[in-house]
């Protein structure tokens, strides 16, 4: 059954809507599988009933119309079990409930397949059989994979509101999409795509302003990728034999077919831009050949596709030569994955929102977001990117929801929150200026962390003590080859001198896992256990050496300068970093420049630092605990994997214990730590971080207020005793629930739920 299979899975995925989808979905499984009926109904847990969908063969005024019970009848069965019910007779079972409106009683044999996603059951597929039959195995499979993709239909469905137009019911509670809160607030405004390049499945939906102008864009994309095919075949045209030499005059045929390019103009002239018309053109002729029987033409489909980017990456370099792009006045960005680029393209006044159908809470997306205050959503998992182009979206930064065509009354009630929001952030502004120091006195210095944009807002400028994690991976990311000596050299100067005589902790290069360099490519099937951090400098020396020398030189006259090494596993990682420092010094000297060797810390972001701190603590000045990696290895969590996002918790046991566990290996050897990573710019945290003993937190800006606001409202005793209580929890919730109530007893639960 794998070409129906695949026949009806592309038809699905093409549906305009969830209307559509659902009326092939039905006809073809039917047809497919020889049954007399076939049936969607979808879960409605609000209204506790099970809503008849879409249908071939039962009546079609049925549907909408017909409601059954939840956890009623044979479909409620399989809905409340998340379970196959399978039947040769459905008259004979127990849950048997009549339906009158459909004729029910004529049908004997029974399917029903939960539809599931994310381990919530959406509603039933159903097949029911005039006679007994009950349905063979692949014909189950053939109907659980079709459920499998009519869920993620379901799920878009529910966020852009079309199920509530579908299931005809009213009042039906607006829907939203669930995501990750990654960083926290309330974004509404105007949704704007952004996709990589040369990439045709990221392109999204966009009108045609000047449809005129769109075909002779795509139409100069092609004849350019024509001319490079011509350019090909004459340079190669004394090297390949002439069968070999034909394939260049294929490729320009499918280029300048009708099916090619007069679709394409036809749906450009039918408002989808060049690019949008492309894609579904490309799409549309690999699906025609990926159904022939022939192999040699199957492999052809794959050349399309080639063709398809090559015209695409042309479009694109076109549209690259013409001025910037004109951003509503409330944009929220939405996409596949958000690099720093793109947000760093909208202008700030502008930006309201990041929703990604990518990333994590810990990403560096979000660590950038909350960095700048905008509210963001990721790990969207349902997210239709393609169709959302100058669409309305509300981002709730706080909850991971992100409403598409929100109604009226939800609208209403989000302007109310971001109205309470203002009024909150007015109360922090009153702590502007004052020290970060318990109800007892007892003094924990708050730092910014930074690197990841341009510039430090002057919030934390003002506000922080220093900076307690300098980023260095943009200054290499933005290049096209490694900076020089005295590129990074003026680049650290103007940081210390920003904060002078603050300290701030520059850490070493720190690429890989997530990290990349456009001419440093590290390509590995598990990136985050693989070349990185520390390890890629301890393999080149040079690198290492270049950048430590321009922080040497950066901090002459200065004094202000830290250095920290990241991913530390092993005290040889750090005895040769600390012997490459000494040589850089020592060598500094000989050349005549005055420095010093500054203190050198290295970062706990691993278990095996965690378990070696007291060795480690023992080399080094000072411990910074990298709590995003940490947590991410202490778990077995990626978190960037929008899958398992809720395992990756900030507050679970284990990774309590290891904080402690490093705060008294330090203390042994009376070395300060400090907590860089996400955790310390949490307001539920920093109780458990005061009583814990750190020295002090390193935070975005965005966080610096709400986290002082916590600081200068509780005492330490009261610290230590949250502290102990967390302790006896098991789960993450409790520690969570623990927390919020703590907040909530001093007056702050605001400061993590503002307008709840």
């Amino acid at each position: 059954m794998l070409a129906p299979l695949r026949r009806i899975l592309e038809a699905v995925d093409r549906a305009p809507s969830l209307d559509a989808a659902l009326a092939v979905l039905v006809h073809e499984v039917k047809d497919a599988i020889g049954a007399d009926v076939c049936s969607v109904y979808l879960t409605d847990p609000d209204r506790r009933e099970h809503v008849l969908l879409a249908t071939d063969g039962l009546p079609p005024d049925a549907v909408g119309r017909v409601r059954v019970p939840l956890n009623r009848g044979l479909i409620g069965r399989a809905a409340e079990r998340a379970d196959i019910v399978n039947l040769d007779d459905a008259h004979t079972h127990p849950c048997y409930l009549k339906l009158n409106e459909t004729g029910d009683d004529q049908y004997h044999g029974f399917l029903g397949v939960p539809i599931i996603q994310h381990r919530k059951v959406l509603g039933v597929l159903v097949l029911r059989q005039r006679a007994p039959r009950r349905f063979a195995d692949d014909e189950v499979t053939f109907v659980v994979t079709l459920a499998v993709q009519l869920a993620a239909a379901i799920a878009l469905a529910r966020g852009n509101g079309e199920l509530g137009r579908l299931s005809q019911g009213p009042g039906l509670p607006s829907r939203h999409l669930a995501g990750v809160a990654a960083s926290p607030g309330v974004g509404i405004g105007t949704a704007v795509v952004v996709y990589p390049p040369a990439d045709l499945e990221a392109v999204p939906d966009r009108p045609a302003a000047d449809p005129d102008a769109e075909v002779a864009a795509f139409q100069q994309a092609v004849a350019a990728v024509a001319a490079e095919i011509g350019r090909l075949a004459e340079r190669m045209s004394g090297t390949l034999r002439d069968e070999d030499q034909a394939l260049f005059g294929a490729w320009r045929l499918m280029l300048e077919s009708e099916s090619f390019v007069a679709d394409t103009i036809a749906r450009i002239r039918a408002g989808n831009w060049a690019q949008g018309a492309l894609r579904d053109t490309v799409a549309n002729l690999v699906a025609e050949f990926d159904r022939l029987d022939d192999p040699y033409l199957r492999e052809r489909g794959a050349d399309v596709g080639d063709l398809g980017r090559q015209v695409l990456l042309r479009l694109q370099q076109g549209a690259a030569a013409t001025p910037g792009e004109d951003y509503p006045g409330q944009t929220v960005l939405v996409g596949d994955d958000i690099s720093a680029m793109q947000i760093a393209a909208v202008p700030r006044e502008s930006l309201v929102g990041l929703v990604s159908r990518r990333g994590s809470a810990s990403s560096h997306v979000a660590i950038l977001a909350r960095g700048i205050g905008i509210p963001a959503a990721l790990g969207v998992m349902d997210l239709p990117v393609s169709r959302l182009e100058g669409w309305p979206l509300i981002v709730d930064g706080y909850r991971g929801r992100v409403y598409v065509q929100p109604s009226a009354l939800v609208r209403a009630e989000y302007g109310r929150l971001i109205v309470e929001e203002q009024a909150f952030s007015a109360e922090l502004d009153n702590l502007r200026g004052l020290p970060a120091e318990t109800t007892d006195g007892f003094a924990l210095p708050l730092y910014l962390n930074t690197g990841l944009v341009l510039e430090q807002r002057p919030l934390g400028i003002e506000e922080s003590a220093g900076v307690g994690l300098y980023r260095t991976e943009l200054p290499f990311m933005v290049r096209d080859r490694f900076p020089g000596e005295e590129t990074q050299r003026n680049h650290y100067r103007q940081l210390l001198e920003t904060f002078a005589p603050r300290p701030v902790t520059i850490r070493t290069l720190d690429v890989g896992g997530d990290k990349s360099l456009p001419y440093f490519p590290v390509e590995e099937s598990n990136p985050f256990l693989g070349w990185r951090g520390i390890r890629i400098t301890r393999d080149h020396p040079e690198i290492f050496m270049t950048q430590v020398r321009a922080m040497l030189r950066a901090d002459v006259g200065l004094g202000n300068l830290q250095l920290l090494l990241p991913m530390i596993t092993n005290t040889d990682e750090v005895d040769d970093a600390l012997a490459l420092i000494q040589r850089a010094c020592d060598e500094l000297h000989e050349e005549g420049h005055p420095v010093r060797l500054p203190p050198v810390g290295v970062m706990i972001e691993t278990p095996a630092a965690v378990y070696q701190a007291e060795a480690l603590a023992r080399r080094v000045d000072f411990l910074s605990i990298g709590t995003n990696d940490l947590i991410q290895y202490l778990l077995a969590v990626d978190r960037n994997n929008a899958r398992v996002a809720g395992l990756y918790d900030v507050f679970h046991p284990a990774v309590l214990r290891a904080l402690i566990q490093v705060v008294e290996a330090a203390r042994a050897y009376g070395r300060e730590v400090s907590v860089c990573g996400e955790l310390a710019g949490d307001p539920r945290a920093t109780p458990l971080l005061l009583a814990m003993g750190v020295h002090s937190l390193s935070m975005s800006a965005g966080s610096l207020l709400r986290v002082k606001g916590v600081v200068r409202s509780i005492s330490r005793t009261r610290a230590k005793e949250i502290l102990r209580k967390a302790l006896f929890c098991e789960t993450g919730a409790c520690v969570r629930q623990l927390l919020m109530d703590a907040l909530e007893e001093i007056g702050l639960g605001g400061l993590v739920r503002p307008g709840r």
